[in-house]
């Protein structure tokens, strides 16, 4: 009987990872979590450990990473429809960060670096075109930033506000509605 237990629910699961809808939705956030939630906290520990070699390796990484996602973004749409895409994603991201090659380094050192040391001149342009571009606006919009900025604030002053005042009348009903079955609970019990 656990044997055919056992296999039922190796079937259940296998059919729900390979389900069409179900697949994408688990793989999609398998990738998220893989291609981003355990490398934050790795970088996270490198940094606090001040290992170079971890901080290197997760800098490598998400270089690979943010380029793929760049890439992805104008390729996502068509690569959606392809079939188990985002299990491939999935095998791809863990590639990237599995010892002892690190997928990540292979592709910075053989694409990426190459990519970057032949365009940088031009990409360098290009960024200091477009924060000095990002500075000009954000000097001629300075008081409608300042506006929004103030409202904001207030908004958030004001959400915290009530989140604090119906905690605060939550807890108080709460308090008085639980008194008057105290009272009861004490008035039953010496009644017998």
């Amino acid at each position: 009987m656990e044997l055919l237990a056992s296999s039922l629910g190796g079937d259940v699961g296998l059919k729900v990872l390979l389900s069409p809808l179900a697949s994408n939705v688990v793989a999609r956030t398998a990738c998220c979590a893989v291609g981003v939630g355990l490398p934050v906290y790795s970088t996270f520990k490198a940094i606090e450990k001040k290992d170079q070699n971890e901080q290197e390796k997760w800098l490598v990484y998400w270089a690979v990473y943010g380029s793929f996602s760049v890439a992805e973004i104008f390729s996502d749409k068509i690569l959606a429809w392809v079939p188990f895409y985002y299990h491939v994603k999935l095998a791809f991201l863990v590639w990237l960060q599995l010892p002892p090659n690190y997928g990540a380094r292979q592709i910075y050192a053989n694409y990426l670096r190459k990519f970057m040391v032949k365009h940088q001149a031009r990409i360098d342009k290009i960024l200091t075109l477009l924060s000095n571009e990002i500075n000009k606006f954000i000097k001629s919009h300075k008081t409608e930033i300042d506006f929004f900025r103030a409202m904001a604030h207030k908004c958030a002053i004001t959400a915290k506000e009530i989140v604090s005042d119906s905690t605060t009348s939550n807890q108080s009903v709460h308090r008085n509605s639980s008194a008057p079955q105290i009272a009861e609970l004490s008035d039953s019990e010496t009644d017998h």
